[in-house]
């Protein structure tokens, strides 16, 4: 398979993917090396690690490519070979496989490898919100293969954070508040954000962004029956009656309804899932319910992914990831003014 054509990636983006094996169904780069945050500076932006995700179809034949290319990328793990890794990958946390810290044209890079099938999984189902989280955001996309499942999947992982911050936000709002809800909902329970991260990181994320949210996400608000979205004034308002949100609740993924069921439904009543979303849809805290649903899916697998990240990058890479972390948490505490 050769690479589709990148448009608008730039030189870098296209010198790093060529010393990669090319069988990628999808490619993307994220994070604040890719896009600019509140309160980064160009040089600073240099500065920071690259984030890449790559799917894959085949992720035994990847690695194995990949071994004979880039083995020094690898922790101690690559002394097990490439099945025993891809069944790591596959079998345990978000069903990704990073290798961090990574010197490549002048840059760090950090890169997970994820099959195409976990990837569709996750997008349409939410299963782990691990690589789907970071998809409701802005990313620059650099390969997409012609994958009609994974095209649509795209989409409707897209159309369920609308949905699910739908749920959560008033019945009027500013198109700034819904991108905060949807930035937001990937890191909802993340442990890391207790300290590993910037509290501010979400706003940051959004604030310089907002003209990249408004092309990600303005065909899915015009097309969208349960809100009325006023582009030129920045103003949504969404349907708040018991029937609305019901038809709200039945779009959102299957491993969120399951998380929301188990939330509600006391233990021994095994009611079916669109009785129990009948009544979140009536219960004025039903904007609780999935905010606690959806933070149930993100801690769990940003914990598990946390501890297969010590063994996938081994652990002085870990320890030197880490304090990279900490100072970005330690100068955004000290860019903040102080309240007298």
């Amino acid at each position: 398979m050769t690479l589709p054509a990148l448009h608008n990636t730039g030189v870098l983006y296209r010198r790093i993917l060529s010393q990669f094996p090319q069988d990628i169904s999808l490619a993307f780069a994220y994070g604040s090396g890719v896009f600019k945050q509140h309160g980064t500076g160009r040089g600073q932006m240099e500065k920071n690690m690259l984030d890449f995700v790559f799917a894959v179809d085949d992720p035994v034949t990847w690695h194995t490519m990949n071994l004979l290319q880039n083995r020094k990328h690898y922790s101690i793990l690559k002394l097990l070979g490439p099945t025993m890794i891809s069944s790591i990958q596959n079998e345990y946390g978000a069903a990704a496989y990073y290798n961090t810290l990574v010197p490549m044209d002048g840059r760090l890079i950090k890169y997970g490898v994820i099959s195409t099938e976990s990837l569709i999984d996750d997008l349409m189902h939410w299963k782990t919100m691990y690589i789907a989280g970071r998809l409701h955001k802005p990313v620059k996309m650099l390969v997409q293969s012609e994958n009609g499942k994974l095209q649509s999947a795209l989409v409707a992982n897209l159309k369920s954070a609308v949905m699910a911050s739908f749920l959560m936000l008033p019945e009027s709002f500013t198109e700034d508040e819904l991108f905060l809800q949807i930035a937001g909902l990937s890191y909802a329970g993340d442990f890391r954000m207790l300290f590993g991260e910037e509290k501010s990181k979400v706003a940051n994320i959004v604030k310089d962004n907002i003209q990249h949210f408004r092309t990600l996400y303005s065909n899915i608000l015009q097309d969208c029956p349960q809100v009325v979205y006023k582009p030129q004034q920045g103003k949504l308002e969404v349907d708040k009656s018991p029937e609305g949100q019901f038809i709200q609740l039945m779009a959102l993924p299957r491993t969120l309804q399951q998380r929301i069921t188990r939330l509600v439904d006391p233990p021994g009543k095994n009611r079916d899932v669109e009785e129990i979303l009948l009544q979140v849809a009536q219960d004025p805290d039903c904007g609780t319910v999935i905010q606690q649903g959806v933070s149930s899916i993100v801690k769990s697998s940003s914990i598990t992914q946390s501890v297969k990240g010590i063994a996938t990058a081994g652990l002085w890479k870990t320890i030197l990831y880490s304090s990279k972390k900490l100072m970005k948490v330690w100068k955004g505490w000290r860019r903040k003014p102080s309240v007298s």
